[in-house]
């Protein structure tokens, strides 16, 4: 039996995640949802977009889950507003994880995640809620993803490793062994990072770092 779903976003993204939750879970996707200030249309895919703010006249909190389809914007803090604001309104999160991606039996995976085609999740990992892994990551054995964070593709997270809230790991970046990266960090494509990173920062390369200068609201 299948379980409506209601995406939030209109995105390439929230294309994807109607293609992946259509052919691969047990998810009938039933519309899309943005909010106002945001809604340039009023069908997506087939299905209607209606406006965020009123989107329990169009679908009961009661009987649909719901996928906010947000990337990295904002640090992340967008897709977080919106996790947190649906969970308000009494909608239940809804997560994908891939049947091509390869987690071990006792990893512990939190609520309204992403998780695509070819991750590797060793023994032992905890990944929080509201977590998005691209396709291909290495995720090492006891290492802790914390919630709001965004993994895009080949990255490699080693063993024994902690990253931090709403951080953004990017293209073929690399975490070695038994690092902490602080919270509200950016792993810039292809960096490595060999030490441990404080709050928000910016790696780039082999551990240049650089403070944030854009503000985390």
């Amino acid at each position: 039996m299948t379980k409506p779903l209601v995406i939030l976003g209109d995105s390439l993204f929230a294309e994807i995640a109607y293609e992946y939750f259509s052919q691969d879970s047990d998810y009938e996707v039933v519309g899309f949802s943005v909010e106002a200030e945001h809604l340039k249309r009023s069908s997506f895919m087939g299905l209607p977009v209606v406006p965020f703010e009123k989107i329990e006249n169009y679908y009961l909190p009661q009987q649909h889950a719901f996928f906010a389809a947000v990337v990295y914007t904002q640090g992340n803090q967008l897709r977080e507003r919106l996790y947190h604001l649906a969970k308000i309104k009494g909608y239940r999160p809804a997560s994908y994880i891939s049947s091509k991606a390869f987690v071990w039996r006792n990893c512990q995976i939190g609520e309204h995640c992403f998780i695509f085609e070819d991750n590797t999740i060793q023994p032992f990992v905890k990944i929080g809620d509201n977590v998005v892994l691209w396709s291909g990551n290495h995720i090492g054995h006891h290492s802790i993803i914390d919630s709001h964070v965004f993994i895009s593709s080949h990255v490699v997270v080693s063993g024994n490793c902690y990253v931090g809230p709403r951080c953004f790991l990017g293209v073929n970046s690399t975490i070695i062994n038994d690092i902490q990266v602080g919270e509200d960090c950016l792993i810039a494509a292809g960096a490595t990072v060999f030490k441990n990173i404080p709050a928000n920062h910016l790696v780039l390369g082999e551990n240049k770092l650089k403070k944030m200068e854009v503000e985390i609201l």
